[in-house]
């Protein structure tokens, strides 16, 4: 069975935002959420600045499942990491677990009320049935239920956010290390976080 999985190659966006656009359109996610955004590393650094395109990782070990109190996260056979919005209770925890800011609260009314959590579902909706009115007012599209990719890797222009079975974008990815003539080590950023030669 394939595992779901998202790989930005930061070598490759371009900080367009089509991906961000894509999946709120898609979606008609509600007014203060971002599933997806793009985020830039030594914004203006010469030669240095990368940006990358960030959500749901859809983790295989998910920190938003271990700290939920109410168990809404769960984990369809594609290993993608979803959650049940009727049996969220808002509390937070998963906004604080999660290390790329996935979970988030809606800002409803003038005050930015708390409410029901959000994030990326991979385009794979929810617990309702697929395709239904109930999924895609809580969810958005079930683009996966239709044999589609998520959306934002489609509409990537540069095609650095590839979104799909994880053994085959780790190939693309792959196969682009090695046309770049590269090891791999500086396009993760090994050297950035270890230093020069510290890999073992």
């Amino acid at each position: 069975m394939a595992r779901m999985k998202f790989l930005c190659d930061a070598e490759r966006c371009i900080e367009c935002n089509s991906c961000v656009t894509a999946c709120k359109n898609e979606h008609e996610v509600p007014w203060g959420i971002q599933r997806r955004r793009v985020v830039t590393i030594n914004d203006g650094v010469e030669n240095e600045e990368k940006s990358l395109s960030v959500a749901c990782m859809h983790c295989s070990d998910a920190p938003c499942m271990a700290v939920c109190p109410v168990d809404c996260f769960y984990r369809t056979e594609d290993g993608v990491v979803l959650h049940d919005k009727d049996a969220c209770i808002g509390c937070g925890y998963c906004f604080y677990a999660c290390p790329f800011g996935a979970p988030q609260f809606p800002q409803e009314g003038a005050f930015g009320q708390r409410g029901k959590m959000d994030k990326c579902t991979f385009c794979a909706g929810g617990p309702e049935a697929d395709g239904s009115d109930a999924e895609f007012e809580k969810y958005g599209r079930n683009r996966i239920a239709e044999g589609k990719l998520p959306l934002c890797a489609e509409m990537c222009s540069t095609k650095a956010l590839l979104g799909g079975d994880g053994q085959e974008i780790s190939e693309i990815f792959r196969q682009r290390v090695v046309r770049r003539g590269g090891s791999g080590a500086e396009l993760i950023g090994w050297d950035t976080a270890y230093g020069k030669g510290g890999k073992s």
